[in-house]
């Protein structure tokens, strides 16, 4: 008996080309899911495929800007099409605009919330429905500790990460009804590529105070992937509406 396992299980994640997203990818083939990665970089999708272990699984090239215009029926429909009902979905899917209050313009919130908040609202206007996800799926959205402490120059990133939080607490009562478990994750800092970079253009007193935050030390990309796996997996049964922070003890002063 192993509750954690996700085999048998079809796992679509969005931002599945880099990161956390990567990461969900490559950690829940291991568990024995077929994992479909929607992204916008064809060159990475190949890669993390590459690292992607046992069934057959596929990539799909999305912009998820672009979802939020056209709609996500089609995709859905084509994935369904050809890989058959999902068990699980991970939105995983983020941009981040850092600026000043004063310096940000309504385009700078519509551009972030469109892309981190809106196109997974629009995929899961669809995907919960009995045409596109066996009953008793899982839901994992991506948001951020910033969604529900406060970060100086992250409003438009906080507003979006915020959103999905709420929204999922809303959106677990309705899908409950088809046994259908939604939650969110909300990491701290994790040390993707991207982070690293930023953290190596800092002086040594402000990167030492970024990791000091950190009780545990500043997190890794798996320490998020095991967290989705359990929430996609059966172990999960009871788990709906919550946001689980995965932050090395940073919101707990």
């Amino acid at each position: 008996m192993n509750p954690f396992s996700l085999e048998g299980k079809t796992i679509l994640i969005t931002g599945a080309s880099s990161g956390i997203g990567a990461q969900c990818a490559i950690d829940c083939s291991k568990m024995g899911a077929k994992v479909v990665l929607a992204a916008r970089n064809e060159e990475r999708l190949k890669y993390v495929l590459s690292q992607c272990e046992g069934k057959i699984h596929a990539y799909y090239m999305v912009d998820m800007a672009e979802i939020v215009d056209k709609g996500a029926r089609g995709l859905l429909e084509q994935i369904v099409s050809e890989h058959g009902k999902l068990d699980g979905f991970i939105h995983s899917a983020g941009i981040q605009k850092t600026a000043p209050l004063k310096l940000l313009s309504m385009k700078d919130y519509e551009d972030v919330i469109k892309v981190n908040t809106l196109s997974a609202f629009e995929i899961l206007k669809y995907l919960p429905s009995i045409k596109c996800m066996n009953a008793g799926g899982h839901i994992v959205l991506i948001a951020s500790i910033t969604g529900v402490i406060g970060r100086s120059g992250l409003s438009a990133y906080s507003a979006s990460k915020g959103a999905l939080i709420s929204a999922a607490r809303s959106m677990s009562l309705e899908l409950a009804q088809r046994g259908i478990c939604i939650n969110c994750v909300s990491p701290g800092t994790i040390l993707t590529p991207l982070m690293q970079a930023y953290l190596d253009t800092l002086d040594e007193n402000k990167k030492k105070q970024r990791v000091d935050g950190f009780p545990l030390g500043l997190g890794q990309t798996t320490d998020i992937s095991n967290a989705c796996i359990y929430l996609l997996s059966d172990a999960s049964r009871w788990v709906t509406g919550q946001n689980l922070v995965i932050d090395g003890g940073y919101t707990a002063r």
